[in-house]
């Protein structure tokens, strides 16, 4: 029997994240996902998706000393940064460097399990100078370097705004990270790990996963809420928007989710995050304009927020451009991606489903001139 979108069919065996969708729940190596967005760093956890446990302080040292030296690009890159800039998306700008970035990576071809992880490291590392390099040049602003006191999360936005951001935006943006870092075998991460398991390389899994990620059914839910809100303009339009939609048969994005049944706790999460960025800047419109289509779906539809949907209103407050959300998505994401691939490669076996034949049978091949 056919399984479309094969949502029964288990691909492979992980350490790295599990979901129960029933109770609404998510964990890193067994660890539950509000203990690290509350406790944790993104380093911290970037760390633990790849080792399979929290790093000691030495350990955390050494990997954010890493990070920290590999966030500059290539020669190679910055000079293809003012083309891209110029003529493509944020996504395709992305899924091009990250091929591209293979060409000039330190350890060339080599597949070593060591070679992968520092790989893995040097993609986590750049993809934030990218984003911000990109949104610079795309403005005609001059590009902020990397600043190598700053966080993972504190950096990119003082590259991509111009300025150092406050500690609790910063932290904000480092919740945010943590919480996209993983999450089983969605669509981008199961096209990484087949693309793993021809035994191509990490930038080939890695340019394959954004690709997937490119998709609206994937990674754009968060830019279409965005726009969703801009739309919607105030708390009060947002029973009779939503109730347009659903006649209208339309999507309302940032609602739903294939495996959870009821709230993504990703999104108890940003919900309050979203409030707290709200009163924290003396904007809480954002945050209103959320809660009331949150209260109009629940009502009319039943369909509870995913990931995405409080996500949008955080980072439009964070100073980020809406067709930026997705890209960031995958600058979080790279953490658990490149886990992946490696855990794919220390147990691999070509990944090759079979399909059910549904044409016609018994032909026989008639001359051309007779048909």
């Amino acid at each position: 029997m056919t399984d479309k979108g094969l949502r029964q069919v288990v691909a492979a065996e992980t350490r790295i994240s599990d979901i129960d969708g029933i109770r609404g729940r998510l964990w890193y190596v067994g660890y539950e996902i509000e203990e690290l967005a509350e406790k944790s760093t993104f380093e911290e956890v970037a760390y633990l998706l790849h080792h399979l446990e929290l790093p000691t302080r030495d350990q955390l040292d050494e990997l954010n000393e890493f990070l920290v030296s590999e966030r500059e690009p290539s020669p190679f890159l910055v000079s293809l940064m003012p083309t891209l800039a110029q003529q493509t998306s944020p996504m395709s700008m992305l899924r091009t460097s990250v091929s591209a970035a293979s060409a000039y990576d330190p350890d060339g071809w080599d597949d070593s399990p060591e070679a992968n992880e520092r790989k893995a490291y040097r993609l986590i590392a750049k993809t934030p100078t990218l984003l911000a390099m990109y949104h610079r040049m795309r403005t005609a602003q001059e590009v902020v370097p990397p600043n190598p006191k700053l966080s993972h999360a504190a950096n990119f936005l003082a590259m991509l705004l111009g300025e150092e951001p406050s500690p609790e935006d910063a932290r904000t943006l480092d919740t945010t990270l943590i919480l996209y870092a993983d999450h089983t075998m969605n669509a981008s991460t199961f096209t990484a790990r087949i693309i793993a398991s021809t035994l191509a390389d990490m930038f080939s899994a890695i340019t394959g996963a954004i690709a997937a990620l490119k998709g609206p059914l994937h990674g754009g839910a968060n830019e279409e809420a965005m726009k969703m809100l801009e739309e919607v303009g105030s708390p009060e339009r947002a029973e009779a928007y939503v109730a347009d939609r659903l006649a209208r048969k339309q999507k309302i994005m940032g609602f739903g989710h294939a495996v959870y049944k009821t709230m993504d706790p990703r999104a108890r999460i940003l919900k309050r995050l979203s409030r707290e960025v709200g009163e924290r800047h003396g904007d809480l419109r954002w945050y209103e304009i959320s809660e009331a289509i949150e209260r109009a779906v629940a009502e009319q539809k039943g369909l509870h927020p995913n990931v995405d949907f409080y996500a949008a209103s955080v980072y439009h407050m964070l100073g980020i451009p809406t067709d930026l959300m997705t890209p960031i998505f995958a600058m979080a994401r790279m953490a658990g991606w490149t886990a992946h691939v490696r855990e794919q490669y220390a147990d691999n076996r070509v990944i090759r489903p079979d399909s059910e034949y549904i044409g016609p049978r018994n032909q026989r091949y008639v001359p051309i001139d007779e048909r």
